[in-house]
């Protein structure tokens, strides 16, 4: 492989990595509050011992999503400096944003949710949860505005070899950030819903305790993936409508608009292949739409079957299904990611900046050693989290140790006194 070409592959895998962690962290992060939500209303002690278990498996990815994305951004430094040179004056500005929002307030009222239980009163714990999950909303969105920048260049200016922000208005409201941002939000729902049910789904058919709350779980993890799936696919054809015509040519694939597009491309920018690689846009596309249909007639179903108390409680076959069907939502995730990214090749920053031109000036056995580092702390990661989520989620609510005492429970400890 040619030293760009393994810059390529380690950006996707470690931005593929953690974009799986960004999935179950929104949509986790949503279904958590809302069940506080009703906890905090209702005073339900199931309600209250669901916020907890799930909660806690909330915390644990999201701990292992900040550390891909710590990881993740020392690539633009080290791997793409090219591109934060060129074009850094613009899409940095969001990025920016996004770093005070994830790592100054949501990072602070999540430490606030975590270590508040019992001390803080119930209005403003469930408060902060809601903050964490809107910042969480918001890092996402920065995020989308910066990727639709390199996607669909708006609000700039070319002065001195680099690109300069005029209109910072334009760049927000970029219909290609809008729409992916939306599309991402509803996925990630997606996720959070067949998690909560194939987790919930392996308890109850396991037979262990807390079936109450296990039932209730369930319901709620399809109720959720019945209308995020369908809301996803809606945006996600919109999304096609802000396709770039190269990206748009090859997935249709007709030779004649192919041709079309390369030769518009060759005109503006002189020789060269302008065409992103036709395999991996199909793949990706095909992967994404396959796995939608998928989880879309499995939650039509499942939504029917959770009407019925006697197959909620004990239709093993349906709670194993929904239990496989855990990771169907990453893979459909991941299928989108490689369809949008991989379609804007050869492009860093579509018809300004090529991905050769983005890189480093690295050699290949530096190229080499770096993929092999990367590669490996995020494998030990993505293990990591796999196995303290999986082992969290199968001890199941009486090992949470997540405000282990109840909420409204008068404190033992002694008042402080001046």
């Amino acid at each position: 492989m040619e030293t760009v070409d393994l810059a390529r592959l380690q950006f996707a895998l470690t931005a593929g990595a953690h974009f799986l962690f960004v999935a179950l962290t929104l949509g986790l992060a949503t279904l958590v509050a809302v069940v506080q939500t009703w906890a905090t209303l209702t005073r339900n002690p199931v309600h209250l011992r669901m916020t907890r278990f799930w909660g806690q498996l909330y915390i644990i990815n999201y701990a292992m999503g900040i550390a891909t994305g710590l990881v993740m951004e020392f690539q633009l430094g080290l791997t793409w400096s090219g591109l934060t040179e060129f074009a850094g004056n613009t899409f940095g500005a969001s990025l920016a944003i996004e770093t005070l929002v994830a790592f100054f307030l949501e990072s602070t009222f999540l430490g606030l949710w975590i270590f508040g239980w019992n001390k803080l009163n119930r209005w403003a714990h469930l408060a902060a949860i809601w903050v964490v999950t809107l910042t969480a909303y918001a890092s996402a969105f920065w995020i989308l505005v910066s990727n639709g920048f390199l996607q669909h260049p708006v609000g700039y200016e070319l002065a001195d070899g680099v690109l300069r922000l005029t209109d910072f208005g334009a760049m927000v409201a970029n219909p290609t950030a809008q729409v992916a941002f939306f599309h991402v939000l509803g996925g990630a729902m997606v996720t959070g819903g067949f998690f909560m049910a194939g987790v919930s789904a392996y308890h109850l058919r396991r037979r262990t305790a807390e079936q109450d709350l296990f039932r209730k779980s369930l319901r709620i993890g399809v109720g959720v993936a019945l209308p995020a799936t369908l809301f996803t696919a809606t945006l996600g054809g919109l999304g096609f409508e802000t396709l770039q015509p190269t990206k748009a040519a090859v997935w249709s694939g007709d030779a004649a608009r192919i041709a079309a597009a390369q030769a518009e491309m060759v005109a503006a920018h002189g020789p060269g292949d302008y065409l992103p690689p036709s395999g991996w846009v199909h793949a990706g596309g095909l992967t994404m739409m396959i796995a939608f249909a998928v989880m879309f007639f499995f939650s039509g179903l499942s939504a029917v079957l959770m009407l019925f108390r006697p197959a909620v409680r004990g239709l093993r076959v349906w709670h194993w299904l929904l239990t496989l069907m855990i990771p169907v939502p990453f893979l459909a995730m991941l299928g989108g990611w490689v369809f949008r990214e991989m379609g804007r090749q050869p492009w860093a920053v579509y018809g300004l900046l090529t991905t050769a031109e983005a890189m480093s000036p690295l050699t290949e056995t530096q190229m080499r050693v770096s993929l092999t580092a990367f590669v490996t702390v995020f494998a030990v990661l993505i293990v990591t989290n796999y196995l303290l989520l999986a082992r969290a989620a199968r001890r199941g609510p009486g090992a949470v140790t997540l405000g282990d005492r109840p909420i409204d429970a008068p404190s033992t400890e002694p008042a402080l006194s001046l």
